[in-house]
């Protein structure tokens, strides 16, 4: 009866099932309601507000091939690896494998590449990353420790001195961790270490406490860049689904 709005339903379902898709694979959840039971503007929103500066920024081809191909990237590392036997290229399959979650794989490269440079910051910050993601943390905190010893270097950026406190937590250094977490928000005003605090003050029953440390995450957003915001929003959702539950 409508042919030209039968048409754009099935455009519409096949969007959605895209949105979905990728809203599942790079972590963004807090889309999937609006996608599915909203699903007309939902797709748009999540069009526009995700992928289109994706499109704009140049990643959306690598995020796709992620996607929807996830051993895409293995695969070509490992014929470039048996090509050339380099540093470089064992470092991005070791990548590779980390973003498929083959922490084992990544670091068995990484640690053979720490072996032969041990004294290359970038080679211990990495390993150090992955040993934080496959749950060795006081193997992390050890080569964190060893970068920030060597002369006139140190961490830098935001996301490793996150994982750094995130791993004194889960070590039982609570009163470090805190520390750390403090310094990563006054330095980075960072959204996620302030969720991360928030939780390790809820874990230690500082009820009050955590919710302010929830709170704070909605009031800082602001103080970001516009284009950093669809980055960082996810900390602001996760802390007010605490909040409702406190």
């Amino acid at each position: 009866m409508f042919p030209f709005w039968s048409d754009y339903y099935y455009l519409v379902i096949i969007l959605q099932i895209i949105c979905v898709i990728h809203a599942l694979k790079s972590g963004r959840r807090e889309y999937l309601f609006f996608i599915l039971f909203i699903p007309l503007i939902g797709t748009v929103v999540y069009i526009v507000r995700e992928i289109l500066p994706d499109i704009n920024t140049g990643t959306l081809g690598e995020n796709l091939m992620r996607t929807f191909w996830p051993n895409g990237r293995i695969k070509e590392w490992e014929r470039k690896v048996r090509m050339s036997d380099t540093v470089t290229n064992k470092l991005q399959l070791a990548d590779a494998y980390a973003q498929q979650k083959q922490y084992d794989k990544a670091i068995a490269l990484t640690q053979e590449c720490a072996n032969a440079f041990s004294k290359d910051p970038g080679i211990l910050l990495q390993l150090a990353r992955l040993q934080f993601l496959n749950g060795n943390y006081a193997a992390c905190l050890a080569n964190f420790d060893k970068v920030n010893a060597s002369k006139g270097v140190r961490m830098s950026k935001a996301e490793d001195e996150l994982l750094y406190a995130q791993a004194l937590e889960h070590t039982g250094q609570n009163e470090r961790a805190e520390a750390a977490y403090q310094k990563v928000i006054q330095v980075h005003h960072s959204l996620e270490a302030m969720y991360y605090y928030g939780l390790l003050l809820k874990k230690q029953n500082r009820t009050e406490e955590a919710k302010a440390q929830f709170r704070h995450t909605s009031e800082e957003i602001d103080l970001h860049p516009r284009y950093i915001r669809r980055t960082i929003r996810k900390w602001v959702w996760l802390s007010k689904k605490e909040l409702a539950g406190m």
